[in-house]
């Protein structure tokens, strides 16, 4: 993959994980307080916990951080997915969210 084909595809993520946030806000009283500063996104909750979001442009990666762990994603097969196998980005963001919210929050793939 290209730099180009990577950004390309790291903003459709960040983009989507943008507007799922205002939508959730809109549809739920989850109150996600979504920052982005270039290819970084942090999710601030109202338990003051946080999920954060970057982008590694030299790896071709993207790094979830949250309550339950550090994951690395990078695109196989049409999707990001963990480097480590356990699954994808969005699944694990659904996933952690919902944790860290309590709160059944799902976050699909665009």
């Amino acid at each position: 993959m290209t730099d180009l084909e990577f950004m390309d595809r790291a903003e459709t993520l960040l983009k989507a994980v943008e507007l799922r946030c205002d939508a959730l806000n809109d549809s739920t009283d989850a109150d996600i307080d979504a920052q982005r500063s270039g290819g970084m996104i942090t999710m601030a909750f109202p338990n003051r916990s946080q999920i954060v979001i970057n982008l590694q442009k030299p790896l071709h990666e993207v790094w979830l951080a949250t309550r339950s762990g550090g994951y690395h994603y990078r695109w196989v097969e049409g999707g990001w997915r963990d480097t480590k196998g356990t699954g994808s980005f969005f699944e694990q963001l659904s996933l952690d969210a919902t944790a860290q919210t309590g709160q059944n929050l799902a976050f699909p793939a665009p």
